[in-house]
C-alpha cells in the first residue's frame, strides 16, 4: 500500500501545503493556482483542505517573521542558502507552532520530522528537529521569564 493512502488525511494535508511552499518558493507560481492543482489530486475532507489552504496563506503572510525565527534559531545556515524542503519545512512547523496552534507542538515537530525524512535530504531530519527543538526550548523560556517577571499595570 502507497505510504499517501495510509498517511492520516492532516498528514496528507501538510505534505500538499509542503508541495505548495516548494512551488511557490522554487517558481513565484501564484499560491491559490498551486493548491487548486494540488488539492484536486489529494483526497482530503473539507476541514483538512480548509486547514491546507489557512496554513499555505499564514505562512506566506508571515514570511519575514518565521524566516526571521530560523535565522535566529540556525544562524550557521542562511535561511535562503538551506535547501528548498528543509526552509519550508520548517517554515510550515514554525507557522502552525505559531500562528495555528491546533495540534501540540510535539506532533507538529514530529510531523515536521517525517516530511523532511521523506522529501528532504539524509541530515534533514536531524536539522528540522534541531531548529524545531531550539524554537521550542527558547519559546518555554521566555515563557518562564514572563511568568517570573508580571508587568504592573
Amino acid at each position: 500500500m502507497e505510504e499517501s493512502q495510509v498517511a492520516s488525511p492532516r498528514r496528507r494535508a501538510r505534505r500538499v501545503v509542503l508541495q505548495v511552499l516548494y512551488e511557490v518558493d522554487a517558481t513565484g507560481h501564484p499560491v491559490d493556482k498551486s493548491l487548486n492543482w494540488l488539492l484536486e489530486d489529494t483526497e482530503l475532507n473539507d476541514a483538512n483542505v480548509v486547514f491546507a489552504r489557512r496554513l499555505a496563506h499564514l505562512v506566506l503572510e508571515h514570511l519575514p517573521e518565521i524566516d526571521a525565527e530560523i535565522a535566529r534559531h540556525a544562524p550557521a545556515w542562511p535561511v535562503q542558502q538551506l535547501s528548498i524542503v528543509d526552509r519550508n519545512v520548517l517554515r510550515m512547523a514554525i507557522c502552525e507552532m505559531r500562528f495555528e496552534q491546533e495540534a501540540p507542538v510535539r506532533v507538529i515537530i514530529n510531523e515536521a520530522v517525517e516530511l523532511a525524512r521523506v522529501f528532504g535530504s539524509d541530515g534533514s531530519q536531524r536539522f528540522v528537529n534541531g531548529v524545531l527543538g531550539a524554537i521550542t526550548k527558547a519559546g518555554v523560556k521566555e515563557s518562564l521569564q514572563e511568568d517570573n517577571n508580571p508587568t504592573t499595570e
